[in-house]
């Protein structure tokens, strides 16, 4: 026999929604607007009050159409913050935080006072987190960690090479790499420092001025990194791929152009991994789980969340705003106060 589906709770409750009801032809003539939904949950979910949302470039260029499997209407949004006010017993009043690669792509999603998702996927909230840095945790600690899982989770030791190290990604994976012991070596575009938090110093590289393999190998007297976290792309992969060492992984999980010349050669020779990540791909309780490992060092204080801009929060009605500034390029974790 079939599995049955979880049965929906027979209460239903008003939400204020952002909704997306068509596609944008660009991201000047992103329209969103405030409706009211009504949102009613099944036995294995729960209900949860919204009290912040981060807006993730992903949900700018979904509502542009970049991403063909984004369904119309729906309200968008991956990471959340919140407490839970209905759900399986023993879950009411729970303070959470999440995100998900559905949520807000494929079904509605965050951008909402309420919010309905598997009670397998919320995570416990940090105490000493405010809202909007809990919100602000989702994809990027999600990728960085994810990347880590897929190519070998590095080592006391270990050389990690990040490049674009001052993007949110680039951050959270220094994070997790100097929590677990590794030597980080970062690589900016232009002339700055480390932005972020980190466990250990971090060496950067300016790649606008200095050749960014050559400086590793330096660096690692001729050595290379055991892993490569490539945050941008293409206009690093080259500079990544002479970076590695033998038994070198390179994550990737952007490009600009698509296309670039690989060396087959030196990829074998070289005995090379390449892992691509994709955290579109994982549902709300997969993404929970990796939100969970992460959880430790949260607690720990070896992790931290971004600094939340107070300029960089907005209301619903603020959204269109909100996801300019993200479509701009901004630092700040852009984040949204349903409540």
């Amino acid at each position: 026999m079939p599995a049955q589906k979880p049965e929906v709770h027979a209460k239903a409750v008003e939400a204020r929604c952002v909704r997306l009801n068509v596609k944008a032809a660009d991201v000047a003539s992103l329209a969103p607007a405030i409706e009211g939904r009504s949102l009613s949950r099944r036995d294995n979910e729960v209900l949860i009050e919204v009290k912040a949302a981060a807006v993730n470039p992903s949900d700018v260029k979904a509502a542009t159409g970049l991403m063909a499997y984004a369904v119309f209407p729906r309200t968008p949004g991956r990471d959340y913050a919140g407490v839970v006010v209905d759900g399986p017993a023993g879950t009411v009043g729970r303070e959470v935080f999440g995100s998900s690669g559905d949520l807000g792509i494929r079904r509605d999603g965050t951008h909402a006072t309420l919010l309905v998702v598997e009670a397998e996927a919320v995570v416990e909230k940090p105490k000493a987190i405010s809202w909007e840095e809990a919100a602000g945790i989702g994809v990027p600690f999600v990728t960085a960690m994810e990347g880590f899982r897929r190519a070998g989770i590095p080592k006391a030791g270990d050389i990690v090479l990040i490049l674009g190290v001052n993007g949110k990604v680039g951050q959270a994976a220094t994070q997790i790499a100097t929590w677990q012991g590794a030597r980080v070596i970062g690589v900016v575009r232009k002339h700055e420092a480390y932005e972020g938090h980190a466990n250990a110093e971090i060496e950067v590289i300016d790649a606008s001025s200095t050749d960014v393999a050559a400086s590793v190998r330096e660096l690692t007297d001729g050595k290379g990194a055991a892993t490569v976290f490539n945050t941008v792309g293409d206009p690093y992969f080259e500079a990544a791929h002479k970076s590695l060492a033998i038994r070198g992984r390179q994550i990737l999980i952007a490009a600009i152009n698509p296309i670039v010349q690989f060396n087959i050669l030196e990829f074998y020779r070289g005995q090379h991994t390449y892992a691509g990540v994709d955290t579109l791909a994982l549902s709300s309780i997969a993404t929970g789980e990796v939100l969970r490992e992460l959880a430790p060092g949260f607690a720990s204080g070896h992790l931290k969340p971004f600094s939340i801009n107070p300029a960089a929060v907005h209301p619903l009605e603020d959204a269109k705003r909100a996801y300019l500034t993200v479509a701009d390029s901004t630092r700040d974790r852009v984040i949204l106060r349903p409540i």
